[in-house]
């Protein structure tokens, strides 16, 4: 097996021998990639999760099927041992029938062990780890790949509980299926052969028995699995309201609301109870009844074959056969029903996860969307209307041509439309009107992923990855150098304070820890690391949302010296509210309620007297003052 080996600082490779169980696991390809969306019905979506695996899945019921076999032959080995001391006695016994004796030890010590072992492997080597990442990593590419809308209106700790919590119930399914399910099945089919033998009325006496036993799973089981579902849906939503807290914790300290957290939280805790205990009413009364009709099959099968046997029409052996079968099937009557229970319960929480994780995406690349290469940089917003499906806001009927290698800065009050401008192109959203291409390309005929690695964007609120220092630069090009990501970090001036970091785990410099969204850091120093990664990716376009807001007059000086190469040959589109940033662009681009209604060099605009002359009068040390509760922070 290839395995790699990564470090903060360096990339190793080395071969590693894969023993017998890694072998057996690789009978599934846990990293499969699914076919097209998740289905939004239940079985549907299912045989999408574990498709590609279900060969493998076949075989291990099939092995399982043959260990419930076991039972049945145990059962009717004792009945045989039991006929033939009756039939000898014990004088002749074991020279009249040494097979017997010798079949009987070989079926216990050897066959039904080493059937056991290998149900057992097939479950916990094979299909248990398996099956659990192969729909996580199905569920996460597909959540991955949504909007940022899909995101926005949700708790993120409530979305990867959805992902963790569909993932272990399906897991939860496939593997007792197998080792429960397709166990019972064959035992009750191989009871009701060996009932054959000994009299037909005891065979349909079972028969009953089942029916009466599948009359009360029908019942109870939807309801099981309905409660368990809106257990399931209470329990995420504690996980994402407990998450939203702890992410906001600086905010709920500033504001004096740790109690105001805490009732919201015991609020949905309390909702989680209500519905934790509506699971364990039904839960309690299937039990019951259960037990109730659990304890009927002995009293009809061992009580029919000792009427049989009184009236000369059945042996000792039958009753020794036929009450192991009894008693076998009432034990496994608790569990197989318990595993029901748990089958149903676990499919109430798949249905429950597929609510969240499987709604369909608007923002898919299209069937014949094309891989674009690295650009030139020629962008055309063509009469572009957007307004986040309502009718006012956004951009309307925006048109404008940036060639390649120029630098645009954009102005305008909040609500502008200055962030939509900048996330339609980045195809965050799809335009609802007009078109965007690049290169000549609509934005809509490639794929995301291509038109992103194109695009290096910085913005006023960076959140880092709770990472190393050097793999938040080096996610700008993941395959860069330690040398490569310390150059990007000099140019964007963090080189110096990195070296001074040190985290809870004694970790220093580039390999020191940064915290959950680089909490550990200052605005300004994320800021550089930000600016570092976009020096690092070097893509040909470049995006900067009010990229040096956050640095002090003096840090940023020296960024903006050092944009200066990193800006050279590339497009560049520099949103900024303090006006002194972009001063220098080629071409300034002045927005107003979704319209461009100025544009031209610094001087032409000053010159022309309009909106931007009068945010610049309005300066004080290069920054904007308010009017009108007009600002220009957006």
């Amino acid at each position: 097996m290839l395995q790699k080996i990564t470090t903060d600082t360096e990339t190793s490779t080395h071969i590693e021998r894969p023993g017998p169980a890694q072998r057996l696991a690789g009978m599934i390809n846990a990293f499969e990639r699914a076919p097209g969306a998740p289905p939004r019905s239940l079985w549907a979506f299912i045989l999408w999760s574990v498709q590609g695996a279900w060969p493998v899945l076949l075989l291990a019921a099939v092995i399982s099927a043959l260990v419930g076999t076991t039972e049945v032959v145990s059962a009717l080995l004792l009945g045989m041992i039991i006929d033939a001391v009756v039939e000898t006695g014990p004088v002749d016994f074991f020279t009249q029938h040494l097979w017997l004796v010798a079949g009987f030890v070989i079926f216990f010590v050897v066959l039904r062990p080493v059937a056991f072992g290998l149900s057992s492997a097939a479950n916990s080597i094979v299909v248990q780890p398996n099956v659990y990442v192969l729909v996580q990593s199905r569920l996460n590419r597909w959540t991955l790949g949504q909007p940022v809308t899909f995101f926005d209106n949700d708790f993120a700790g409530r979305i990867a509980q959805k992902q963790v919590q569909t993932a272990r119930a399906l897991t939860d399914v496939a593997n007792e299926t197998i080792n429960t399910m397709a166990f019972a099945l064959a035992s009750i089919i191989g009871s009701v052969i060996l009932l054959l033998t000994i009299d037909a009325r005891i065979a349909l006496a079972l028969a009953v028995w089942l029916v009466g036993y599948l009359a009360l799973i029908r019942y109870f089981l939807p309801q099981v699995r309905q409660r368990a579902g809106a257990r399931a849906g209470a329990r995420a939503q504690v996980s994402g309201q407990v998450v939203d807290t702890i992410t906001n914790i600086k905010t709920v300290k500033l504001f004096a609301h740790s109690e105001f957290e805490d009732r919201a939280a015991l609020n949905a805790m309390g909702v989680f109870r209500d519905r934790a205990v509506e699971f364990g009413e039904v839960q309690a009364w299937f039990r019951f009844w259960l037990m109730l009709v659990a304890g009927v099959l002995p009293v009809l099968l061992i009580g029919g074959t000792l009427w049989l046997w009184s009236l000369g029409q059945a042996t000792p052996g039958a009753i020794a056969a036929s009450g192991a079968v009894a008693i076998r099937i009432a034990q496994m009557t608790g569990w197989v029903s318990f595993v029901l229970m748990a089958i149903y319960g676990n499919l109430g929480e798949v249905e429950d996860g597929m609510k969240t994780l499987t709604r369909p995406s608007n923002l898919q690349d299209a069937d014949d969307a094309v891989e674009l290469g690295r650009v030139t940089g020629a962008l055309h917003f063509d009469n572009v209307n957007f307004a986040y499906g309502r009718q006012t806001g956004g951009v309307e009927g925006l048109d404008l041509k940036i060639a390649p290698g120029e630098k645009i800065g954009i102005v305008g009050a909040s609500g502008a439309g200055k962030s939509t401008l900048v996330a339609l192109l980045l195809r965050l959203y799809d335009v609802e009107g007009g078109r965007i291409t690049i290169d000549r390309r609509d934005v809509r005929q490639v794929t995301q992923e291509s038109l992103r690695r194109n695009i290096a964007m910085v913005t006023q609120e960076t959140a880092m990855f709770n990472r190393s220092a050097f793999e938040n630069i080096r996610y700008g090009r993941p395959d860069a150098t330690l040398a490569e990501v310390q150059q990007a970090a000099r140019a964007a001036e963090a080189h110096e304070f990195i070296l001074s970091l040190q985290d809870h785990e004694g970790r220093h410099g580039y390999d020191a820890h940064l915290g959950e969204r680089g909490v550990r850091l200052s605005g300004g120093q994320r800021q550089r690391i930000a600016l570092a990664r976009a020096f690092l990716k070097d893509a040909p376009i470049l995006v900067l949302d009010e990229a040096t807001s956050a640095l002090d007059s003096e840090v940023e000086a020296a960024v903006q010296d050092a944009l200066e190469p990193l800006m050279e040959g590339k497009t560049v589109l520099a949103i900024a509210h303090r006006l002194s940033t972009i001063a220098k662009l080629d071409r300034i681009i002045v927005l107003d309620d979704g319209h461009i209604i100025e544009q031209g060099s610094h001087d032409e605009l000053l010159n022309a007297g309009g909106t931007y002359a009068r945010f610049w009068a309005r300066q004080s040390g290069g920054f904007l003052g308010f009017d009108d509760d007009a600002d220009m922070t957006a």
